[in-house]
């Protein structure tokens, strides 16, 4: 049985909403559930319960991390945080995955320091799928690396392909460059130096894209700088979730109830799940030598379960060693 460690004391809904979700996820997805954090505020939560059907587990962590600290200085401080207890069930083979579901940058930081990095690697990078609206494209980095060096985004780029050939089974992805413009020159001085050096590659690069290229899917892996990528990403959710809710409140008024409630609604209700961060929960921070999952810090319960598949699949599908891999063959190069 997979063992995840789950942090459940970030984010904005700890520890109750996490430790539920947890609990749910070690039946839907028969894992072990390790519930990291303090034993005296989850033992109250987990008895409200049924653990029937449910390997669950409290690892004990004295500390925490507030979502406003440096993540750095807060990781250094605190080594017994849950996000690093969880982190370090992993290290010492516990674990076969970590979940963290709070601070975004102490989850980097703390999987950085513990696990350590992948050779070829400089920087791990969060990748995300765009929605259920193209699941087979990749936006990475999504929020880990705001500021980037050209060397780290052809990195993110070997990151995000062995990630959807090991997780998607597509044979050779096609990488494009996120900037403001498709032609070449494209972009500012960063941009146009990873742009060379991804044409060199082995990568199956196509070029530079513009925004409305995520949303077409025109390629399988988009690369980008982690502030260009979140915002590109929360801004994709956000109109996501505006427009469905107008299309569902503009139904109700122009349809018969019966129809709106019997027909319409639930197809709606469908693709606001499928395209809500919850129905995914969390992706696995690439480049750090183990499997350490990173989700939002408004997660609640469904998000959680959302997560904790995810963490599963990419152990199931050993997805570290697909990155040595791939990043073998494009360090090489760069080397070369």
């Amino acid at each position: 049985m997979i063992r995840i460690a789950l942090d459940v004391m970030g984010g904005d809904y700890a520890p109750a909403e996490l430790v539920r979700g947890g609990i749910e996820a070690a039946r839907i997805h028969n894992v072990h559930t390790l519930l990291v954090g303090d034993p005296q505020a989850i033992a109250p939560i987990v008895q409200q319960h049924d653990l029937t059907m449910a390997r669950v587990d409290v690892v004990p962590a004295t500390q925490s991390l507030a979502m406003n600290e440096d993540p750095v200085r807060a990781v250094r401080a605190r080594p017994d945080a849950s996000v690093t207890v969880a982190n370090r069930l992993v290290r010492d083979g516990q674990a076969d995955a970590a979940v963290t579901l709070g601070h975004t940058g102490a989850g980097l930081v703390s999987a950085l320091f513990t696990l350590g990095r992948l050779p070829g690697i400089d920087r791990p990078a969060v990748g995300v799928p765009y929605l259920s609206i193209q699941p087979k494209t990749l936006l990475i980095d999504a929020g880990a690396n705001v500021d980037v060096r050209p060397r780290h985004l052809l990195q993110f780029a070997a990151a995000g392909s062995a990630f959807m050939h090991a997780m998607h089974n597509i044979p050779h992805p096609t990488v494009g460059l996120l900037t403001n413009g498709t032609e070449d020159n494209k972009g500012g001085r960063v941009s146009r130096q990873a742009f060379d050096m991804l044409q060199q590659s082995n990568l199956n690069f196509i070029g530079n894209l513009e925004g409305l290229d995520l949303p077409r899917g025109t390629a399988n892996v988009i690369v980008c700088d982690g502030l260009t990528g979140n915002i590109a990403l929360k801004v994709s959710e956000g109109l996501a979730e505006v427009l469905l809710d107008r299309v569902a409140a503009a139904l109700r008024e122009a349809l018969p109830a019966n129809i709106a409630q019997e027909m319409v609604l639930p197809l709606l209700h469908r693709l606001q799940t499928e395209n809500s961060y919850a129905y995914i929960g969390a992706m696995p921070l690439l480049g750090v030598n183990g499997v350490s999952l990173i989700g939002h810090g408004r997660s609640r319960a469904q998000a959680v379960i959302g997560a904790m598949g995810q963490a599963r699949l990419a152990v199931e599908k050993h997805l570290v060693g697909a990155l040595q891999t791939e990043l073998a063959d494009v360090v090489g190069e760069e080397n070369a």
